[in-house]
This record gives C-alpha cells, structure tokens and sequence, in this order.
C-alpha cells in the first residue's frame, strides 16, 4: 500500500530519470524489454499459479490468454522497435520548396497504467510494454480484485527495472484516487465506463491524453445462413471464456427466428461438450472473482427463461454456464455488461432487425457476424459501429500484435497493440528543415500580383 508521500516521491523519482534521457535510447528500451521477457520465462509456473488462485484459470487457459500472448506482444516489439524508432521520411510538397520532411516519435514521459482484474497479467503488462517500447517511465496500478497476481507483478516489476523507470503501486480505491491526484503526462487505464469517465474528468485538469480500453454490451449476430454447429462451437468458447469475465465476450445473441430453435440446441450441445454434464465439478472451469460479482451475476438469472445451466455455487463462486431464451431488451440482464457466465438469446426477423437493436444501444467494444453473406458482412463492417470483432469467430481478433485493439464511444478511445501501442504512447514531431541555398521571396511583403500567381499556383 501506499501512502501520498510514497506516491509523491515515486513520482519524483520517475520525473527525475526521465530527466536524464537514458530511456532516449532505443538500446536502453531493448534491453529492459528482454530483461521483462527473461523474468517472466523464468517464472512463468508461478504466473499460471496466481492467476489460478485469483480466478480459477486452468494453467493451459492461463497460458492461451495471458502468458502466451504477453510474450507474443513482448517478442513482436522486440522485433520491430528499432525500425519504428527512427525518423521516419516525409515526401516534401512544392509549397516548402526546397527542404525536407521528416516525423520523429518521442516518449511523453511519466505514464500511469490502470489495470483491471479479469486478465490481471495480459491486461497490466501489454500496455507496459508499449510504453516502455515509446521510451517512457511508467507507474503501474494493478487492481485489488487480483491479489496474487498483482503481489506477482509487483516483484516482476522490480526485478526487471530500475525503479525510476517502471514502478508499480499496489492497493485499492484510496491508491487509485491518490495516483489520478498526480500530473501524468499520459494515462492509459483499463475497466469500466464509469470509471473511465471519472479518469478522463481527473486528466482533463492537466489536459493530459488518455487511452481508455472500457466494455460494454458486444453483440453476436446468427444469420439465417449461418453454419450453426461452427456458430455455437466458437460462440461457446468465447462466452464461456473466463466465466465470461472477458471485456470482448459476446454478451448477448441476436438469433435469426428461422434458426433458433436449432441454434440453441447446438449450443447446449457444444457447451456440454467443452465442460461436461456438470461444469461446476470440472476443475478447468474457473469462477467468479469475488462474492460481489457472484452475487451480482447470479441476481441477473432469470430461471422462467433458463433453457441451459442456471445453477450457482456460493462456496465455490461458481455458476454454470446459464443460456437464456425469450429474452427482451426489458430483461435484466441486458441492462448492464454481465461479466460472467450468461447468455441470453434473442430472436430477431432478420439482419435488419438485429443492425437497428445494435445502433440504437452504445457502441459495443466488439461485435460478432456469423453468416456467409459476404454482402452482410460488408453491412455490418461499415455501417454498424463498434471498437473491433470477428466474422465467423469470437474474441480471437485480439490475439495478434499486427492489428490494433481498442473501442469507440462508450467503449472506449484509443488503441494499443503492437505498432499501435509504440504510436499510442508516443508524441509524433513532424519536422520541416528548411534548406539555406535559396529563399524564394513570394511569401513576403510587399504582396504583388506576380506573387499572388505564384501562391495560387502552389497551393491547390
């Protein structure tokens, strides 16, 4: 825990390294960065163990959306860096004639990273990584809800960097309200809307940017010509992933009527399939991360409209994956992101009906399109707004470094993931260098006729 003098003099600490411009160096940025890599190789079991603990994630699962993909992200930056590091050559216009141009990327300075609980490692560490890959000093927050994995990251942190480069700051409510005190010279925070608006109202005072990776309401469309079996296969992945604690997870179906019935008996089948007649005994399925959220989720079951699962374990914070038909947009449960376990199931008269209940709603983080209308695909892509999604899969769209990932509107702004994380938290210089061996004087006073021409001739 930390008290306002600890966190002021950590601050401190950071501006003062920065001052020294050793994080300049592109070597430097590597060299913390395979250090990173090293630590987390060298511990990786004891990783998979606190995730375990904090969530119920088996290791195989701790691996696959955690581990495996931090070092994915960790490997591509390493592979990448220095070329994206340097100046990079602009093609200069007529209307400058004769110079050059040329756009340099420069760290901010002291980043604040904001973590959430549900993907305690991945989450916390990827952005880390971009912005010690932009030559930044960093002060990491993890979240209270995930004590052993945030213990953990807190020792990583401090075996693999100088403390006046990346720190990270453990405890709760009073850390974080303490930390959005500071003047950041960039924020990037993960988790809610509603905190997330509450950390952009903090950083408005300073006028410092934020990233902000929140949720939201992610639908997933089943057309009438959908390959069903495939849809509920990949659908029940991604929405039992995690119990469903997953920011992208497919929150709600907007079913095709002419194929629901079929749609939710292939569901049921696939889900059976992956956990067994009782998910509640096998030891792969994880849990809810605390009693408030159980609790919240379980109040979100409606049992008249239960059609699969339904039943929670208080002991165990653990409820069965639970499928919903009948559902409404009057339903409870689709008043708030559920963050666990449930889906609830919507019939709709076709794409048009399913476009018009996405847009009338925030924009989501993700969205997913079963269908092998390549005409629909392309209605959904550009017409319907969303942060970023699948046709024809769920989640998985996040699982490389070669394409951003962030939401829009209520779910968020900004984007990170391989050269999107080094541009997010880098400040990009456009430079003009003017040449010495001519001034052409059509710019200045006294204006003529003749220099007029010659702007107009230029600039259009």
């Amino acid at each position: 825990m930390a008290t306002q003098e600890q966190i002021d003099g950590i601050k401190r600490c950071q501006e003062a390294f920065f001052a020294t411009g050793v994080t300049i160096s592109v070597d430097y940025r590597l060299q913390a960065l395979r250090r990173l890599e090293a630590v987390i190789r060298r511990r990786e079991a004891e990783i998979e163990a606190a995730i375990k603990s904090d969530l119920g994630k088996s290791a195989f699962e701790g691996y696959m959306c955690e581990l495996g993909l931090t070092l994915a992200e960790l490997s591509y930056q390493l592979k990448h860096l220095r070329r994206w590091a340097k100046p990079q050559r602009v093609s200069p216009d007529l209307a400058n004639f004769p110079s050059s141009y040329r756009t340099v990327a420069e760290p901010y300075g002291e980043v604040l990273v904001m973590s959430p609980w549900n993907y305690p490692f991945l989450l916390t560490i990827e952005p880390v990584i971009g912005a010690v890959a932009a030559g930044n000093c960093c002060v990491v927050k993890p979240s209270a809800y995930s004590p052993a994995t945030s213990a953990l990251i807190a020792e990583l942190i401090e075996e693999a960097f100088d403390p006046g480069h990346v720190t990270c700051i453990l405890g709760g409510r009073e850390e974080n309200s303490l930390l959005l005190e500071q003047r950041w010279d960039y924020i990037f925070f993960t988790g809610s809307p509603g905190v997330g608006k509450l950390v952009m109202e903090k950083a408005s005072r300073f006028l410092t940017p934020v990233s902000l990776e929140l949720g939201g309401k992610s639908p997933c469309i089943i057309a009438a010509d959908a390959d069903l079996e495939l849809a509920a296969t990949r659908l029940a992945f991604g929405k039992w992933l995690n119990v469903g604690q997953t920011c992208i997870a497919p929150d709600y179906v907007l079913c095709d009527a002419s194929v629901h019935e079929r749609f939710v008996e292939l569901l049921k089948e696939k889900t059976a399939a992956m956990y067994g007649s009782d998910a509640l005994a096998n030891p792969d399925y994880g849990k809810i991360v605390n009693r408030k959220h159980f609790e919240r989720v379980c109040g979100l079951i409606d049992p008249a409209k239960v059609v699969y699962g339904g039943r929670c374990d208080e002991a165990s914070l653990k409820i069965e994956p639970t499928i919903m038909t009948g559902i409404t947009a009057e339903d409870a449960v689709m008043g708030e992101e559920i963050f666990g376990p449930l889906c609830p199931i919507i019939k709709v008269d076709g794409p048009q009906e399913a476009e018009a209940f996405v847009k009338e709603r925030e924009k989501p983080l993700a969205l997913y399109l079963f269908t092998k209308d390549r005409g629909l695909q392309e209605r959904f892509m550009h017409h319907v707004p969303f942060g970023g999604g699948c046709i024809n899969d769920t989640i998985v769209h996040i699982a490389t470094s070669k394409m951003g990932f962030g939401g829009v509107g209520n779910s968020g702004m900004g984007s990170y993931h391989g050269r999107k994380s080094f541009e997010t938290f880098s400040h990009t210089k456009s430079i003009l260098k003017k040449h010495r061996w001519i001034d052409l004087p059509m710019r200045y006073q006294p204006y003529t006729a003749a220099k007029e021409r010659l702007v107009r001739l230029f600039l259009r």
